[in-house]
């Protein structure tokens, strides 16, 4: 009788399973529909906001039309908060589980260019989009607009909100968002970001602190009374010469990086206000933070030996990225269900031009069809997504939006992401994002092993905002 019983429980949890295996399916079937459906409006945000192109915690067109597009979905928005005028979170439903979804906008300085595929600046344009976050925030709402419309049907319960971060392109506008406690209510974060290839993040990021770094002298005629000056572009020279030598001695993971923003104004004054933006990088946040002490001591020193006063502002600090292995391995099923990019002839013919303009080996066009299986990689990049992936479990993927062997930043990236190649992409990245979604809305275990690993894996660690209780840097780029 007892074995009986057991048989009968076990055909019914096999039924049941089953049938809500099926039942997922069809939903997700359902939202890549709904997204196909809309491409081409989606398509029209996106390109509005290539077009836009405007840098961080400027996005005021780029963040307006997104909101406008949630609340018009029937998004509750709540605009302005952290303190950042271009930030939004957008939320419908009620309820466990609470499904984030990360959306980007910024653009970034001196990357104009046209949809050709010959460098061609736009005139009077400054701006590009060389890293896509004109399709990943319009990616993201996508996504978000699927999963509000079968929460509105009732075939999922919970919460989906969908988050608007501004600047994250050196301005780590989710930190202050994460020292907000804007993302505290999430049980786990989505995010995606336009690439070369479709591939799950399996790979952290380096942890980031910047900062302007400004020298104050004296200024007099350069050649009639150059004793009765100070120069403040020697002091920032001095900085500089002494932190590239300090390279020999620091860890060989480390990156810095630096420009000169002010440099005086004429050659024959000597300049007695001068600027430059220091990034310091490395996989591990407490490395970074060390090495970041020690070039502020160089713009000590340095203003000491010309005989001007130096400060620095804290610009930008990111944490490296927390990776959720239980998450990536749903992530890479659903990506590999939604599978790469389909060129067509006149796209392929528009990549082969593109790469010739490329310095290293340009890899095949195919590789924009596959997706990549999980795999770890040197990642010499940083992003405010660490931040929020020591606050909630997050996962990610990389779709490719450009032709393979492109690099972020460039002109070539901002061109293809200005067509159909770029749009292709982020429609990709949509539907996975849905269809993650939907498993963390239907299956509460992925959700609480999730949550587990990412208890153990932060352990004790206590976030802390490397930027400090600074105010967001609003005019950073400036």
């Amino acid at each position: 009788m007892k074995k009986t019983i057991l048989v009968i429980a076990a055909t019914t949890l096999f039924v049941q399973n089953h049938w809500s295996q099926k039942n997922t399916e069809i939903l997700k079937q359902k939202v890549s529909a709904s997204i196909e459906k809309e491409r081409d409006t989606y398509k029209k945000t996106a390109l509005s906001i290539w077009e836009y192109a405007e840098l961080g915690y400027k996005e005021t067109n780029s963040s307006g039309l997104l909101s406008m597009q949630l609340k018009n979905n029937e998004f509750e928005v709540t605009n302005g908060v952290a303190g950042i005028p271009t930030a939004f979170v957008a939320t419908y439903g009620s309820g466990s589980p609470v499904v984030g979804i990360l959306a980007e906008y910024d653009a970034l300085p001196g990357l104009s260019q046209d949809t050709s595929p010959n460098k061609n600046p736009i005139p009077n344009k400054n701006n590009g989009h060389g890293c896509g976050h004109h399709l990943f925030g319009t990616g993201s709402i996508a996504a978000g607009i699927a999963i509000k419309n079968l929460i509105k049907e009732g075939k999922l319960k919970g919460t989906i909100k969908i988050f608007g971060c501004p600047a994250e392109e050196g301005g780590s506008g989710k930190v202050y968002m994460v020292r907000d406690g804007v993302f505290n209510s999430v049980d786990i974060m989505l995010h995606w970001h336009p690439s070369d290839n479709n591939s799950v993040t399996y790979t952290s990021a380096l942890a980031n602190k910047s900062a302007k770094f400004r020298f104050y002298g004296i200024s007099s005629h350069a050649s009639a009374s150059p004793e009765q000056g100070r120069s403040a572009l020697d002091a920032v020279e001095a900085m500089d010469y002494m932190v590239n030598m300090m390279r020999e001695h620091i860890p060989q993971e480390t990156r810095i990086h630096y420009v000169i923003t002010n440099g005086g104004k004429a050659p024959n004054v000597v300049p007695d206000v001068a600027e430059v933006y220091y990034y310091i990088r490395n996989p591990e946040k407490s490395v970074a933070v060390s090495v970041f002490d020690r070039v502020a001591k160089a713009a000590e020193g340095a203003a000491m030996g010309t005989g001007t006063r130096s400060e620095y502002e804290i610009i930008g600090g990111t944490h490296d990225l927390l990776i959720n292995t239980t998450l990536a391995d749903a992530m890479q099923i659903n990506l590999e269900k939604v599978g790469g990019v389909q060129y067509t002839a006149e796209e392929i013919a528009f990549a082969t031009k593109i790469q010739s303009s490329f310095i290293d080996k340009k890899p095949p066009i195919i590789n924009a069809a596959k997706v990549n299986p999980m795999h770890i990689e040197k990642n010499l990049g940083s992003t405010d997504v660490g931040d929020v992936s020591y606050t909630v479990p997050t996962v990610g993927i990389e779709t490719a939006t450009w032709v393979p062997g492109t690099g972020a930043h460039s002109w070539q990236a901002v061109s293809c992401g200005g067509t159909d190649i770029g749009i292709k992409g982020m429609l990709i990245a949509a539907k996975t994002l849905s269809f993650m979604a939907i498993d963390l809305f239907t299956n509460p275990t992925l959700v609480q092993k999730a949550k587990d690993e990412f208890k153990s894996s932060k352990g004790d660690y206590q976030y802390k905002p490397l930027l400090g209780d600074r105010k967001p840097a609003l005019n950073y780029r400036d």
